[in-house]
């Protein structure tokens, strides 16, 4: 509308984004700022229902993806330069997008970004595929290059790429017994506890988790998780979510991670927090190192994924996926 003057964010898209997505040259004006209104076709502020509008930059990716699935993978929403978001309005975002987690990027002053990770239910200190789509985004907005650290509740997250394949290194892990019996910890997952072939642990490299090791591929793939059994299981972090993982030939792993939303128990296409977890379980019982496991994941949702845990000799802890970019878009407020 002529006359007005309200600010919007002008979010800078890179070339190689720009000149596939359709958005003209123009929007490159600025970079994750807050600018003088530019009228411009799409990126402008304006009156609906008699109040201004304001137009936010997103990213959708998928993370953990394997070659040549594009749409493998945990997919994601990034929302750039939400500074000015509140959190109830990230949380709504969040709800909106309807995926497993959705980022905010925001100034930090001592990272090249902080990032802010919301599930459509609630906020979470630290997530793996969140971690490793932001930074991305970060890189395409020229946020920072290869490497760059990211600031979450959790703390300073390292992060490089080789091309599109990110790694993370993870906090240190923190551990803790199991109270509960065998036999049931595999009614968690509707499993005998001859099923169960080591020790269970709770396990914390930024979200705590139960890994479950099982003694076969058999066994992760008839797991099925309990909601009654769900219902008690409660981690420092609040309700307790299930990683199992049985051993492969040469290195590899078969995994399922499973989580509570509401009433309902979840599993999750590719969970790169409980891929570190199992790095602090592998570094709790003393297994050889390094070590670089390579884990499938996602077959029971329809969206299989690849992740890779490195665990090196100085007992820390990385985690790698590639990442694709599928669109970018925005959304009125």
């Amino acid at each position: 509308m002529s006359g007005c003057h309200c600010a919007v964010h002008i979010v800078r898209f890179p070339d190689i984004l720009l000149s596939n997505s359709g958005f003209p040259p123009e929007w490159r004006e600025g970079r994750s700022a807050v600018g003088e209104l530019r009228t411009r076709e799409g990126l402008q502020s304006s009156y609906t229902g008699g109040r201004h509008v304001t137009r936010y930059a997103f990213h959708i990716l998928n993370v953990f993806t394997r070659p040549g699935e594009r749409l493998s993978g945990n997919p994601l929403a990034v929302f750039a330069a939400a500074d000015d978001l509140d959190a109830p309005t990230m949380q709504a975002l969040a709800r909106q997008m309807n995926l497993a987690e959705t980022t905010f990027i925001l100034k930090s002053e001592v990272a090249a970004a902080r990032v802010r990770i919301f599930t459509p239910s609630y906020e979470m200190p630290f997530a793996g595929h969140p971690t490793l789509g932001t930074a991305h985004v970060c890189r395409a907005l020229g946020l920072g290059g290869d490497q760059l650290t990211l600031e979450l509740q959790a703390g300073r997250i390292p992060v490089r790429a080789h091309g599109d394949d990110w790694t993370l290194e993870a906090p240190a892990p923190k551990t803790r017994a199991v109270s509960m019996s065998r036999a049931a910890v595999a009614k968690l997952v509707a499993l005998e506890e001859a099923d169960v072939a080591d020790h269970p642990l709770w396990v914390s490299t930024g979200r705590e988790q139960l890994i479950v090791p099982l003694a076969s591929e058999q066994a992760v793939r008839r797991a099925a998780p309990m909601r009654e059994a769900f219902a008690s299981l409660e981690c420092v972090d609040g309700p307790g979510q299930v990683y199992v993982f049985a051993a492969l030939a040469k290195g590899r792993i078969l995994a399922r991670f499973f989580y509570p939303d509401g009433q309902a128990v979840l599993e999750d296409p590719a969970t790169g927090s409980a891929t570190a977890n199992l790095g602090g379980w592998w570094l709790a019982m003393q297994r050889p190192r390094p070590t670089r496991l390579v884990a499938s994941q996602g077959e029971y949702t329809g969206r299989p994924s690849l992740l890779t845990l490195d665990v090196d000799s100085q007992s820390r802890i990385f985690v790698t996926g590639a990442v694709v970019q599928l669109a970018v878009g925005t959304l009125d407020l």
